[in-house]
Order: C-alpha cells, then structure tokens, then sequence
C-alpha cells in the first residue's frame, strides 16, 4: 500500500473555493504518484479561518464558529475526492461543534462514499484553556479493503492504551494527523508513534502542519516531521523509522507492507504485542516496597 503523508504548509486561502482548489491539486498530484491512502494533519481546517477576515481569524472562538458553518462543504468536498481519486483520505482534523464547545475530529474518506469520524480523546494544555473544546468519549477502528486502521490525533498517540485497544480490536494500521508548536511537541508526538508501533508491532503513519502562520492564533508556529513507523525487528529497518520526509513541507510518499510488518509480529525477535497481557498479571498490576535482605 502506498500512502502520502502531508507536511502541509500551512496557507492564509481567501475563500472556501481558493482552499479547495489547493487541496484538490495537492491530492490529485499524491493520487498521481500512485497514493491509495494520504493522511492530512490536525487542525487542518482551522486554516479556512482566514477566509473570514482578521476580526474573525485574531480569535480562536470567532474562528471555530465561521469554519463550523462549512462543516458540510467540507464533508463533501473531500467525499469527492476519494471517489474521484480512488484514495482513502483522513481529512486531517475539524473543530465540529457540539452545543456550545467544540470536538476536533477526523474523518476517514473511503472511495465508495463512506466517512468514519474519529473525535481526539485527549486534550493539551492549549485546548483545555481554549475553554470551549472538549474530548471525544468513544475510540474507534474502522475496514478498509486494506485492512483496520484506527486514528490516534496527535497527543492521543501519546496514550498507550488507545492504541492498544484498536490493536486488540483488529487494527493492522495506525494513522496520526498532529500539529505541534515546539520541537517538545514534536518529539513528544514521534516517540508516542515508535512507541506505539514497537508496542502493539505495526505501522503508524504521521501527518503533521509545517511552517509559521502569524494571522493564526492556534496555528502560529509548526513543527514536527511527516513520518512512517514500523516496529524496529526482522526484516524492518532497525531504526523504526520507515520513511521521514527530508523537507521543510510538501508529501511522504512511501510503500508500506502491513504483511510484512504482521510476519514480522509473528516471528520477529521479539513478541511484544503478544507478551503485552503479561503486564497485567495480578502480582504486576502493583508495584510494592520491597525490604532488603542480607547480602
């Protein structure tokens, strides 16, 4: 399976129309390439604030309001382009309204018209100050005629347990869309993706935003690398790192065997997915102070 992973530079569109002419090029040209699959990063759809102008885009509250009233344009126009394209699309992440707060969720575009919907279920510092965002309470994995892939939105990757459960759920692919502002941040999110492919043995994918954008409250600075993690055994690079884009924006192409990373699984040298229940044996479940004894 091929995948294009974005580091999308991040725009300043003047309307809904000049987004998604970008985003039809951008997906076209990865199609071209021979993509089946392309992963774009949170907080993507926050970037059509700036259609509205800077009385709307200068605040985080004003933009999550005018961008949710294109929740439907959105839906559709990425609906067209995994059917037009024959790809599998994670349109990156939108604040979806719910009441009066907001969730950010991902939505899975599959050629023959179907959307899953992916809310994060764990918010940062930022979001949680934002005051008017809130985590998803449900965790999902989704088929594919590749194969269940589940969704981690960047600081969910950092949680061992979500990853976990879509593994044991049948997952055989993990697909990160992240935005980070620090190289703290980033590394966080990168080392939550090795540690969850050495973890549960198999691949996680890494979408991320790329550059500076100064109209933008929560899209301001952006760091990190659009990567493929595979876990480091037999017949896999012994890094972990499959593929990392050697570039400051633009797409990852890269070949990822889900076969060979579950041979891997089963006959790596270590069983790491397997073993992971020993963990969980009621004399490990808590750790207690032990004393001495003589020497």
């Amino acid at each position: 399976m091929k995948v294009a992973v974005a580091q999308w530079q991040i725009g300043a569109p003047a309307s809904f129309e000049d987004f998604a002419a970008r985003v039809e090029r951008e997906l076209a040209a990865v199609a071209a390439q021979g993509a089946q699959f392309a992963v774009l990063p949170e907080y993507l759809a926050l970037e059509l604030a700036h259609a509205f102008g800077p009385a709307v885009y200068g605040d985080l509250h004003s933009s999550l309001r005018a961008v949710d009233d294109l929740y439907a344009d959105w839906r559709a126009l990425f609906a067209g382009l995994a059917r037009r394209h024959g790809m599998h699309v994670v349109a990156g992440s939108f604040l979806r309204r719910q009441g009066e707060a907001f969730r950010n969720r991902a939505l899975l575009f599959t050629p023959d018209g179907r959307v899953g919907a992916q809310d994060k279920l764990r918010l940062t510092g930022y979001e949680k100050q934002a005051g008017c965002i809130v985590p998803g309470d449900a965790l999902k994995v989704f088929d594919t005629e590749f194969g269940r892939v589940g969704i981690n939105i960047c600081y969910d990757v950092e949680f061992p347990l979500f990853a976990r459960a879509q593994a044991e759920a049948g997952a055989a692919l993990l697909l990160v869309p992240s935005c980070t502002d620090t190289e703290a941040g980033a590394w966080r999110v990168r080392i939550g993706c090795q540690a969850r492919a050495l973890e549960s043995q198999l691949p996680v994918v890494c979408a991320v935003t790329a550059g500076s954008s100064d109209w933008s409250p929560a899209l301001d600075v952006n760091t990190g690398r659009a990567a493929v993690y595979v876990p480091p055994d037999r017949g896999l690079p012994e890094t972990g790192v499959l593929a990392v884009l050697d570039a400051d924006a633009g797409w990852l192409l890269a070949d990822v065997d889900v076969a060979a990373v579950r041979k891997a699984r089963a006959i790596g040298q270590v069983g790491v997915a397997a073993d992971w229940p020993g963990q969980l044996l009621p004399a490990v479940q808590r750790a207690r102070l032990a004393g001495f004894e003589p020497a």
